[in-house]
C-alpha cells in the first residue's frame, strides 16, 4: 500500500524533535566530521517490519538543509529512494538511502538517526477490519494513525469531533442507554456515525431499540461476541448495524472475533503499545 503524508501534518513535529535533540549543535559531528565531506546514508532494518514514516525521515534532511528545500523535486530524486509504505522488510534488507554533500549534510545525516522513529502496524489478517483507537502519543497522532493504515488496518475516530461514541461514563451521566441515544439524536447531521458501548445483553437490547450506526461490544469473550452478533442480526431492519469488539483482543485470539462475525475490531495496542522496531542509519564517505 501506497501512501503519502502532508508534510504540514508532522514538519512542526520534526523542527521540535530537532530542537530538542540538537540543543546548540551538534558538537561531535562538527568538530570530528570534515565539513566539505560527501557521504551516503542507508537505512537497514534490523528486525522484521512494515515500512512507515520514511517520508519524515526524508524530510528531517531537507529541514537541516535549506539549500536542498530549495532544488527541484526532480533534481534532489536522484539523491535519495526508499521502499514504499506499506511494504515489508526482513532484517539487513535497505529501505531507505540519502545522498549529502556540502559543508552541513554529513553532519545532518548523523543527526538524522536519533531524531526519527518509523512506525508501523500489523492487521490481523481477518475478515473483520481492524480499527486503531484515539490512545495515540500526544502529538503523534497523524503519524502513528497513518502508519496503521499503511500495516493493513484502519482509522478509528480521528478526533472527538468525528463520530459519536457513547461509552460507560456517558450513559452513567446521561441517566442510561435510552436516554444517552435519544439525546445524542441532534448530532446525527454532524457526526460521521452514532456509536454506543454495551456490556451486557440487557444493554444491547436496549441500543437496539435506538437503531445506533454502530454496537460496541466491550469486554466481551468471542462466544458472548457470537451470541451478540446473532441477536443484531435477527433484530435490525433493512439498515445494517455495524457491530465493533473491543477489550482483551490480542495476535492470540482476534481470529476468534472476527470468526463471530464482527465489523470492526478496535485494538488500542496498535499505537499506545506498539513496539519500537530496530533500524540503523549507516553512512560511508563518498
Amino acid at each position: 500500500m501506497s501512501e503519502s503524508l502532508d508534510p504540514s501534518s508532522y514538519r512542526e513535529l520534526l523542527r521540535g524533535f530537532l530542537k530538542e535533540d540538537l540543543g546548540d549543535g551538534d558538537i561531535t559531528t562538527e568538530t570530528v566530521v570534515p565539513a566539505g565531506l560527501r557521504a551516503r546514508g542507508e537505512l537497514i532494518a534490523k528486525a522484521p517490519l512494515v515500512l512507515a514514516g520514511l517520508d519524515p525521515f526524508l524530510e528531517v534532511f531537507r529541514l537541516l538543509d535549506p539549500r536542498r528545500r530549495r532544488r527541484s523535486r526532480a533534481k534532489t530524486g536522484r539523491n535519495s529512494a526508499r521502499r514504499e509504505s506499506g511494504t515489508g522488510a526482513r532484517p539487513g534488507a535497505r529501505v531507505a538511502f540519502r545522498r549529502t554533500r556540502g559543508p552541513e549534510l554529513a553532519p545532518a545525516a548523523l543527526r538524522c538517526r536519533h531524531t526519527h522513529a518509523p512506525l508501523c502496524a500489523r492487521g490481523g489478517g481477518t475478515g473483520a477490519q481492524i480499527l486503531d483507537t484515539r490512545k495515540t502519543t500526544p502529538g503523534l497522532r497523524a503519524l502513528e494513525k497513518h502508519a496503521v493504515r499503511v500495516g493493513g488496518g484502519r482509522n478509528h475516530r480521528k478526533d472527538l469531533a468525528e463520530a459519536v461514541l457513547i461509552k460507560e461514563n456517558h450513559i452513567r451521566l446521561a441517566g442510561g442507554v435510552s436516554q444517552a441515544l435519544h439525546a445524542a439524536q441532534p448530532a446525527k447531521d454532524r457526526a460521521a456515525w452514532i456509536e454506543i458501548e454495551v456490556t451486557n445483553f440487557d444493554e444491547l437490547h436496549e441500543a437496539l431499540e435506538h437503531g445506533p450506526d454502530v454496537i460496541l461490544l466491550d469486554n466481551m469473550s468471542p462466544a458472548l461476541v457470537r451470541q451478540a452478533v446473532e441477536r443484531v442480526r435477527r433484530a435490525e431492519d433493512s439498515r445494517r448495524i455495524r457491530i465493533e469488539a473491543s477489550g482483551g483482543i490480542t495476535l492470540g485470539n482476534v481470529r476468534e472475533f472476527a470468526e463471530a462475525g464482527v465489523d470492526w475490531i478496535s485494538v488500542g495496542a496498535l499505537t499506545h503499545s506498539a513496539p519500537a522496531v530496530d533500524l540503523s542509519f549507516e553512512i560511508e564517505p563518498q
